[in-house]
């Protein structure tokens, strides 16, 4: 038996407003706190998790931005003459994406959700390295990359296996004591969220289901390890969608060309602008301040928020929603759907949790970039704790005293096992 295990088990849109009043693994985590979130959807949210920075400098926040130079998407634009039922059928997106991403050997998170494939070669993609893995962020180190310089054997899971089968190999590695830390991910309820809202009794069942595999889980760690140190946390909540709001109504009426005198991404909760001249800037500008759902982030606000990019590489402009509200459509989709986040972080569904076994869960730990800071520390210390091997004193070898001096035949000493 070793003597720790840290296991973070990360519940991805679990957040606080979801957990507050829910009895979710009070038994296993009774310790428990709201996190604050990072501005952004999961693409900023869990580099910054597995970093602890911002998206301002590991530079991953949103997943397409304009940049036709570095596009690897110009032998897509042909689609662009298919029937649009084809193309805008999510069967087609979902097997065209596998395709791409297989085609351009990308390694994180991947989709083409709904970008019109007549502009799809102005945009490039920012995710194609895998997060959860060493060298996975557009800028500096991440977790695993501080475990594998430290030498620290770990578990992390594997985005193409399914929730149970990522379970099994984390319980596989723990019977056979190979790790000093382990990272467990469950991304399916943030799939159900969106598709039925946080109040639907679907989100319940589920939270149950989880428990049980908590409960396995702490069984088998608890046989291996003499310390297991159970920290689970999400990256953001969800907030239901109560109102739905068409953008792009607003703006194609303005005289504007797409790709000439401006480019957007339309994304679920906020739509980000580049601008080709001083008239499309104002136009849009105008016509963004008279719609009443949503508001114009300031500068010095997205900085606040570690979301400011000195080269505007996400955006010159971002328009943020209220929460739940949804753009539809939108270059992430054509159907409403009944949960969304990546609303404002001081909203009320954005705040995330944390539950854990451990008292000592420093005070400063109060937004989900300051994950980091545990993981590191929790990483380190085990590490320590499992590397020292204390050999039994009935089964130490007692050292001879050296032979007496003699020019004849060397004495024989015999040592003994006490």
């Amino acid at each position: 038996m070793k003597p720790v295990l840290p296991l973070f088990v990360f519940v991805d849109a679990c957040g606080w407003e979801i957990l507050r009043n829910d009895p979710f693994a009070r038994a296993l985590a009774p310790h428990r706190r709201r996190l604050r979130s990072v501005f952004g959807f999961s693409s900023a949210c869990i580099p910054s998790i597995l970093s602890g920075a911002w998206p301002s400098e590991h530079r991953n926040w949103c997943y397409f931005v304009y940049d036709p130079d570095n596009s690897p998407f110009q032998k897509l634009k042909w689609l662009q003459w298919l029937p649009r039922q084809v193309t805008s059928r999510r069967i087609f997106r979902r097997w065209l994406s596998k395709f791409v991403k297989a085609q351009l050997k990308f390694r994180g998170y991947f989709d083409l959700y709904n970008i019109p494939f007549k502009h799809i070669s102005l945009f490039d993609f920012t995710e194609k390295k895998n997060p959860l893995q060493p060298g996975g962020l557009n800028r500096g180190p991440n977790i695993f990359d501080f475990l594998q310089d430290q030498g620290i054997p770990y578990h992390v899971s594997s985005p193409q296996q399914n929730e149970e089968q990522n379970l099994q190999a984390l319980l596989g590695d723990i019977n056979e004591e190979k790790i000093d830390f382990a990272f467990l991910y469950w991304p399916d309820l943030d799939g159900l969220l969106h598709r039925v809202g946080n109040t639907s009794s679907e989100v319940g069942k589920k939270l149950r289901r989880y428990e049980e595999s908590l409960d396995r889980l702490m069984t088998a760690a608890k046989e291996h390890y003499s310390d297991v140190k159970l920290y689970i946390f999400s990256d953001h909540g969800m907030a239901n969608c109560d109102e739905l709001l068409d953008l792009r109504a607003q703006i194609d009426p303005l005289g504007l060309k797409f790709g000439e005198d401006y480019v957007v991404v339309y994304d679920s909760t906020m739509a980000r602008f580049w601008f080709f001249n001083d008239i499309a800037r104002r136009r849009i500008s105008q016509a963004l301040r008279t719609v009443p759902q949503g508001r114009i982030i300031p500068d010095a606000e997205l900085a606040d928020l570690g979301t400011a990019f000195p080269d505007r590489y996400f955006g010159e402009m971002i328009f943020l929603v209220n929460e739940g509200v949804l753009i539809v459509p939108s270059h992430m989709g054509e159907k409403p759907l009944h949960g969304m986040h990546g609303y404002h972080p001081d909203a009320p569904h954005s705040y995330a949790a944390l539950l854990s076994n451990q008292k000592d869960v420093p005070l400063g730990i109060t937004a989900i970039p300051h994950i980091y800071q545990l993981m590191r520390r929790d990483a380190e210390q085990a590490h320590a704790a499992n590397s020292t091997v204390t050999v039994p004193l009935e089964l130490e070898e007692v050292q001879p005293p050296p032979p007496a001096p003699s020019t004849h035949t060397p004495a024989v000493t015999t040592a003994s096992v006490s």
